[in-house]
């Protein structure tokens, strides 16, 4: 089937292939450049450029019939000459539009398109592609976000190329411990200040780092150390700028004619009109784009919310044809994006940044979900980093803002994100929102990492954060790296590379993180002492206990009822003075559980959904820390018994 006429019916899903510039030859053998574009209502287009001293006049193009795609060719047109689309609206007035389906683009503040060989790159990640997981297999999802203008910079403040970066960041990213990086968008975009949520190129990664074979080679190096590589997506909505898809033939053509449809006020941007045919072909078959040509392994779509809602950050709107608020276009739209995509290719995470009780976002399309496979869960981030800057004297009346997101982690698969949003615009960075003294905010923000990689599900924590950067996120600068020179940002790197590190080897961390199979309290209600415990894993495998002691107060012979008698390895406590904590207590690492009368304490609340046994351990806990527990075998338990020593208060 012709396939301009399926662009036109939306059923297209690879209208790259059709539309925008490649490598041609005429039917006379003369090599050069084919051009497409969509422009329906405008009285003439033809290609400006470097090959033709940007002469209108020099290569028209044609209309394809009644598609409103226009056609040409130039056989002097070369691989990295500049070009533009002169589009005269129906009033004669021409602009100079760049192609909304180029490969590559200038670096700003020039916008011209650049033409480009896509056969520019030969792959190595071969064995990567052939072995990736299903996005819903039971593994775990680790995301280390990041910002690649602001991750690393040359000394006089330049960007790095993507190989460099790709080199750099590949072995940065699993050496400490991350299985996945998702990158702020990469599309090209005019402002800095945007961080590249207002795209002009969605088909161009930014040249601000290099070619689109430099990113392939980015790509190559993650995949090449076992890491998932996810795009930020922003399908929601567009700038005004002159040169890019705004009013693109001199009317609202990839946006909504209506302003209260086509206009989002609150961020100065135009909405796509998700009704159109071919806008829904340019976004889906963006997604594919870079799934397919950049071997990407998933998506986060941003700004889900501003689809899903057509009252969103709007003070006036046009409700749907029911009455109601809903965006009847861009649901269709995510159902059928994520319905092909779950399909075709479902090793491919489809992440949604969705904020509000919108219900089945990742329930599957064929059950009138929207389809997604991860949704960021971010009302467990605003309680927790809420709660986690609270002082410590007033946490205990604060108790349930850690307990709550339990209440319904399981409604959809989440990620918890620690992300960029929350260290900019006055919000402070993670080291600098927790209370107290210096030692106390770097102990702090070992139990704040230790809660989220023992919470169900996925994790996602922004660059910087790791090693407790004080200052909050500058866009324009790379990140204050020199703070490893001293200790305690030092230390705090080590102890987060140590726990993802523990978090990708113990299953019990993640093989059961959509059911409360994998997760149990053991106590969630000692606000007296704002301490949390519970355990992760079944009871019937490698089971672990997770205790967070929220106050800087030492809790010296703290009993602690567990689901199963045995001895307990301490697998990573936050305390230990090498990542700079308190050292308390020193002792062994195995502990055995112990009778309640053999030690003479009143039996604990019982612990709901067990039964009631007289399994304890006793434990100093020490001030402000997070402690992992698994439960050993009898054969584990004697190995390690003559390597670590004994600690028992008592004998089964």
């Amino acid at each position: 089937m012709n396939q301009a006429y399926l662009f036109n019916q939306g059923q297209d899903y690879m209208s790259y292939h059709l539309l925008g510039s490649r490598p041609a030859a005429d039917p006379a053998g003369q090599t050069g450049f084919h051009f497409a574009v969509w422009a329906p209502s405008a009285q003439s287009v033809s290609v400006v450029g470097s090959f033709n001293d940007w002469d209108p006049l020099a290569t028209p193009l044609q209309r394809l019939g009644k598609t409103g795609i226009w056609t040409g060719f130039s056989q002097n047109a070369a691989c990295h000459d500049r070009y533009k689309y002169a589009v005269a609206d129906k009033q004669g007035l021409v602009t100079l539009k760049a192609d909304p389906y180029a490969r590559h683009s200038e670096t700003r503040p020039a916008n011209a398109s650049i033409l480009y060989d896509p056969a520019d790159y030969t792959w190595q990640d071969h064995v990567w592609m052939a072995s990736r997981p299903d996005a819903l297999a039971a593994a775990p999802l680790n995301i280390y976000e990041v910002h690649l203008g602001s991750w690393k910079r040359h000394a006089d403040g330049s960007f790095v190329n993507y190989r460099d970066l790709g080199r750099e960041l590949a072995d940065y990213a699993a050496g400490m411990g991350y299985n996945a990086v998702e990158l702020l968008p990469v599309m090209e975009h005019p402002l800095d200040e945007s961080w590249g949520y207002q795209v002009t190129g969605y088909y161009s990664v930014t040249s601000r780092h290099g070619t689109p074979a430099d990113f392939k080679y980015l790509v190559d190096c993650l995949h090449q150390q076992g890491i998932r590589v996810i795009l930020d997506w922003v399908p929601a909505h567009f700038p005004r700028d002159a040169f890019g898809l705004a009013r693109f033939d001199g009317t609202p053509l990839y946006e909504h004619a209506d302003t209260r449809l086509g206009e989002q006020q609150q961020w100065g941007t135009y909405v796509f009109d998700f009704s159109k045919l071919e806008v829904r072909s340019f976004l889906i078959s963006n997604a594919w784009f870079w799934l397919d040509e950049f071997h990407i392994d998933g998506l986060r779509i941003d700004a889900v919310s501003c689809m899903l809602f057509l009252n969103f950050g709007r003070s006036d709107y046009l409700p749907n044809q029911h009455g109601g608020v809903a965006n009847l276009e861009a649901i269709r739209l995510l159902q059928e994006l994520n319905g092909l995509i779950r399909k075709k290719k479902p090793h491919v995470l489809m992440i949604a940044e969705e904020a509000t009780p919108w219900p089945g976002v990742t329930r599957p399309v064929a059950q009138d979900g929207l389809g997604f496979t991860h949704k960021w869960n971010m009302g467990w981030m605003h309680d927790t980093l809420d709660y986690m800057s609270r002082d410590y004297t007033y946490r205990r009346w604060h108790h349930n803002q850690l307990t709550f997101s339990l209440t319904y982690a399981f409604s959809e698969h989440f990620v918890l994100p620690l992300s960029h949003d929350e260290v900019v615009h006055g919000k402070k960075s993670l080291i600098d929102r927790m209370p107290g003294d210096y030692w106390q905010r770097f102990a702090c923000l070992r139990v704040l990492f230790t809660y989220q990689m023992t919470h169900p599900g996925g994790k996602l924590q922004f660059m910087g954060g790791e090693f407790g950067q004080f200052l909050e996120w500058r866009y324009y600068e790379q990140l204050e790296w020199f703070l490893l020179a001293y200790e305690s940002h030092r230390s705090l790197q080590g102890f987060v590379r140590e726990l993802n590190h523990l978090y990708l080897d113990r299953p019990g961390l993640w093989a059961d993180d959509d059911s409360w199979d994998g997760f149990a309290w053991l106590n969630a209600d000692d606000a007296a002492n704002s301490l949390y415990s519970y355990r992760r894993g079944r009871t019937d495998g490698q089971m672990l206990i997770v205790i967070l002691n929220m106050t800087p107060a030492p809790l010296p012979a703290y009993t602690l009822t567990v689901p199963a008698a045995g001895c307990y390895e301490l697998l990573l406590n936050s305390a230990e003075p090498r990542f700079g904590g308190s050292g308390y207590p020193a002792g062994s690492s195995l502990f055995e559980t112990v009778r309640l009368q053999d030690i003479n304490l009143q039996k604990s609340q019982p612990v709901e959904g067990w039964q009631n046994g007289p399994d304890q351990l006793l434990l100093d806990i020490p001030p402000l820390c997070g402690l992992i527990l698994c439960r050993l075998t009898t054969a584990e338990y004697e190995k390690k018994r003559d390597m670590h020593g004994r600690k028992s208060y008592g004998a089964n």
